[in-house]
C-alpha cells in the first residue's frame, strides 16, 4: 500500500502513476443497475456486435469512477473534498481493458485555512494498448501533513 501525501508533499510537475485496474463484465452490468444506463451499447452483446466499436463498451461514467478510485489511493488520508472535474472521451473502453492513470500536479494553492490547500491534476486515463482512453483535470482540497491531528 502506498503512503497517503498530504498537500505540502506534492510540488507542480511531479508525476505519479497508479496501480492498473482490468474493467470486468460484472463492473459494467453493476454500473448499468447503479445508474440506471442501460443503454445497449453497454449491456446488450447482440446490439453492440453491429456498432461502430463491434463490441460491448464500458460507460464513459464508470471510466470516471475507477480513475477515482486508482487516484484514491494517492491521497486516502489527506483528501478533504473533490472541488472540481473536467473530463474528455478520447476513445472506448472495452470489457478486459485494463487501465491506469497518469496523472501531474497542474497547480497548488494554498487555502485560507491554513491546514490545508488545493491541488490540481492533470490526468490521463490509459488502456493495456498504451492509449489514451480518458483526460481531464480534477482539483480537490487536501490536509496538510504538518497540521496533521494525531489521533
Amino acid at each position: 500500500m502506498i503512503q497517503s501525501l498530504y498537500f505540502d508533499d506534492f510540488h507542480v510537475g511531479q508525476k505519479f502513476v497508479t496501480m492498473a485496474r482490468t474493467v470486468t463484465e460484472a463492473d459494467v452490468v453493476n454500473f448499468a443497475a447503479l445508474s440506471w444506463d442501460h443503454n445497449q451499447l453497454h449491456t446488450d452483446v447482440e446490439y453492440a456486435a453491429n456498432n461502430i466499436y463491434g463490441k460491448r463498451i464500458a460507460h464513459g461514467l464508470l471510466g470516471i469512477a475507477i480513475h477515482a478510485g486508482l487516484s484514491y489511493q494517492l491521497t486516502e488520508e489527506s483528501i478533504l473534498a473533490f472541488l472540481e472535474l473536467t473530463w474528455q472521451f478520447k476513445r472506448p473502453i472495452f470489457i478486459g481493458d485494463t487501465i491506469h492513470v497518469e496523472q501531474v500536479v497542474k497547480q497548488m494553492e494554498e487555502n485560507a485555512k491554513k491546514d490545508q490547500g488545493i491541488l490540481t491534476f492533470e490526468k490521463e486515463v490509459i488502456n493495456q494498448r498504451s492509449e489514451v482512453v480518458q483526460t481531464g483535470t480534477t482539483t480537490v482540497l487536501l490536509a496538510k501533513r504538518c497540521y496533521k491531528q494525531k489521533g
